[in-house]
């Protein structure tokens, strides 16, 4: 990890997974802009470094982990790294996530299948016992994106694989909501993304809603 110093003792500190575009991108810069700490975890780090530049360019700090969230012995150093330095996260965003090309049912590409199911499920899977304690140290919440494609023709392998990162969280929400952490499940606003470009190639983009202001609207309900 590429660490910029902050004080262990006075930081609140957020976890973005899939921090290097799109709506985690502009969560990220969001979190930092409004004074927390934000550990930036993607694979792409050309991105993180964009991210880095725009905090830093805006007076925040960030610690970059470029890592994939598909592997366990990273993301468990990744836990264990956050437990040493900070003690604890107040805040994770689950942006990281494999959009599979659009294919009918009886196409699929089990290879983006099998991706589809290690990113957005398997992933996650092991992300959450892993987080859960650093959640609870410091009275955190988890935010999930949703993104409710389950049942649409040719969303085979990302809408089944998203309703089962879902399902997880909804699950987890159920059996935390008495003792924590706090765990938040919200739908974003269409947003012109690269990833809808390459869902719905030729849309008017016009009426969809800009990432950084979705952003602004979704840690409200923080």
């Amino acid at each position: 990890m590429t660490d910029i110093a902050s004080d262990p003792a006075t930081a609140r500190v957020a976890l973005v997974t899939g921090a290097s575009r799109g709506l985690g991108f502009a969560l990220a810069a969001a979190l930092a802009h409004a004074g927390w700490h934000v550990i930036a975890v993607a694979r792409t780090v050309g991105g993180l470094e964009e991210l880095d530049d725009r905090i830093q360019a805006a007076g925040g700090q960030a610690t970059l982990a470029p890592m994939d969230v598909t592997d366990d012995k990273a993301m468990t150093h990744l836990a264990q790294s956050i437990a040493g330095r900070w003690g604890g996260l107040g805040l994770w965003v689950h942006a990281a996530i494999h959009a599979a090309p659009l294919a009918p049912a009886g196409s699929l590409d089990l290879k983006d299948l099998d991706k589809s199911l290690a990113t957005n499920v398997r992933a996650t899977a092991g992300l959450i016992p892993l987080i859960e304690p650093l959640l609870r140290v410091q009275g955190g919440t988890a935010l999930f994106l949703d993104d409710p494609r389950s049942g649409e023709k040719f969303f085979g392998a990302y809408g089944a694989t998203k309703a089962a990162q879902i399902a997880l969280a909804q699950s987890w929400q159920a059996e935390t909501a008495r003792v924590g952490p706090r765990v938040l499940i919200e739908t974003p606003q269409p947003m012109a993304t690269a990833t809808r470009a390459r869902f719905f190639p030729g849309e008017d983009r016009t009426p969809l809603a800009d990432i950084h202001g979705e952003a602004a609207r979704l840690l409200a309900k923080l």
